[in-house]
C-alpha cells in the first residue's frame, strides 16, 4: 500500500508540474514571439502613417513594397496598372468616389504607395493560433459544392450559384450594407486609396443608413488576371500566377450569398432578418451578371440555392426585367438559439 500511496504521490506531483503556472507563462510568452514576429511581417515599413477617426492606423507603403509580393510565386511580378479591357455591357456607368473613415478630414497617401490598415497584436490574439491568422480552413463532410463545409464544421451559408453555363469569367453583383467600412486583402492594389486588411465584404451595422456597392470580378483577357473593381474604380487584382485551374482556366461556378462561422449556430447572417422579410429589413445582392466568354456582362443563366439549415439562414432568388434589380438574391437570418430544432436540407 505504500508503494502505491507513493506512486500515486509522484503521479499527482507531474500533473501539478505538467500544468504548472510558469508552464503556461513560457507558452504564452512563445506565442506572443510568434505573434510580434508575424507583425513585423505583415506591417511593412512605411513612408506616411495616418490614425483614423475609428482608432486604426493607416500606413501608406510603397506599393512595390505591399506585403502581396511576400508570396514566392510573385518575386518577380510586374505590377499591371491598368487591366487591357472591361467586361461590355456596364450601362456606361459612371466611377463613383467614397471615402472611408481613415480619409475623411481629407488625408490622402503620397504618390506610387497605397494604404494599409495597420495589423496590431490584439488582432492576431484572437486567432485559434498564429499560423491560422488571415486564413480561411474549411473541413467536414463533402458538398456539392466541395469547399462549402456545410453544417460540420461551424460554417454555415445561404448561398446561390450559378448553373446554365459550364464557364464563368467574372460576375458583377450590387450589394446591400448599412453603415459600411469596406476593406480589401489579398490582391495586388493598383489605386491608391483603398485600404488593405480585411475581407472583400464590407462591415456593415443594421438599422443604420442603407448603402449599396457594385463589385465587378473579371478575368482579364489579354493578361490574365482576375481583377476587382468596387464603384467602378480599379482596386486591384489577383496575379494568374498565384491560381492552379484559374491560371490558364476559368471559373466553372460562380456565388453569391452569406456565409457566418458560428459553431453555436448564434451568430446573424446579413442583418439577422429572414429573406422573406424583403427590402428595408433582409440582405440583398441585386443586378446580378455573369461574364461570358466574349467578355460580355449578361444574367445569369439559371440560378440554384444553397441554405443547409433554412430554419437558421436561408435564401430565395427572384428576377426583374422591368427594373434596375435583374436577378437578385434575398439571404440571411438570426441563426438558431442553442435547444432549438435544427432542419437540416
Amino acid at each position: 500500500m505504500a508503494a502505491a500511496r507513493a506512486c500515486l504521490v509522484v503521479a499527482l506531483l507531474l500533473l501539478v508540474a505538467l500544468f504548472s503556472p510558469s508552464e503556461a507563462t513560457s507558452s504564452t510568452s512563445l506565442r506572443r514571439r510568434q505573434v510580434r514576429s508575424l507583425l513585423k511581417r505583415l506591417n511593412k515599413p512605411p513612408l506616411a502613417t495616418f490614425q483614423s477617426l475609428d482608432g486604426d492606423i493607416i500606413d501608406c507603403v510603397h506599393i512595390s513594397n505591399q506585403p502581396a509580393f511576400d508570396h514566392p510565386l510573385l518575386k518577380d511580378h510586374t505590377i499591371q496598372m491598368r487591366p487591357s479591357i472591361q467586361p461590355s455591357g456596364l450601362y456606361g456607368e459612371a466611377t463613383r468616389p467614397f471615402t472611408q473613415t481613415w480619409n475623411q478630414n481629407g488625408e490622402k497617401c503620397p504618390d506610387n504607395t497605397i494604404p494599409i490598415r495597420r495589423t496590431k497584436e490584439e488582432d492576431v490574439m484572437r486567432a485559434t493560433s498564429v499560423t491560422t491568422f488571415g486564413k480561411k480552413t474549411h473541413g467536414g463532410s463533402p458538398h456539392p459544392h466541395s469547399h462549402l463545409g456545410g453544417v460540420t464544421d461551424g460554417h454555415h451559408y445561404g448561398v446561390a450559384y450559378a448553373t446554365g453555363d459550364a464557364n464563368y469569367y467574372g460576375t458583377k453583383v450590387t450589394i446591400n450594407v448599412w453603415q459600411p467600412t469596406i476593406a480589401t486583402f489579398g490582391f495586388i492594389q493598383t489605386n491608391p486609396q483603398f485600404v488593405i486588411g480585411g475581407s472583400l465584404s464590407p462591415v456593415s451595422i443594421y438599422g443604420s443608413t442603407q448603402y449599396e456597392y457594385d463589385y465587378l470580378v473579371w478575368k482579364d483577357p489579354a493578361g490574365g488576371n482576375w481583377w476587382l473593381q468596387l464603384q467602378g474604380n480599379y482596386v486591384g487584382y489577383w496575379p494568374s500566377s498565384i491560381f492552379t485551374l484559374l491560371q490558364t482556366g476559368v471559373a466553372d461556378t460562380v456565388e453569391w450569398g452569406g456565409e457566418v462561422y458560428s459553431p453555436q449556430i448564434t451568430t446573424p447572417m446579413g442583418s439577422g432578418h429572414f429573406p422573406e422579410e424583403g427590402f428595408g429589413k433582409a440582405t440583398y445582392s441585386r443586378a446580378i451578371q455573369v461574364v461570358d466568354s466574349s467578355n460580355h456582362l449578361k444574367p445569369p443563366n439559371g440560378v440554384g440555392l444553397i441554405a443547409p439549415l433554412p430554419n437558421c439562414y436561408n435564401i430565395m432568388t427572384g428576377s426583374s426585367s422591368t427594373t434596375s434589380w435583374g436577378t437578385y438574391i434575398y439571404y440571411g437570418g438570426p441563426g438558431c438559439p442553442q435547444n432549438s430544432q435544427i432542419e437540416v436540407m
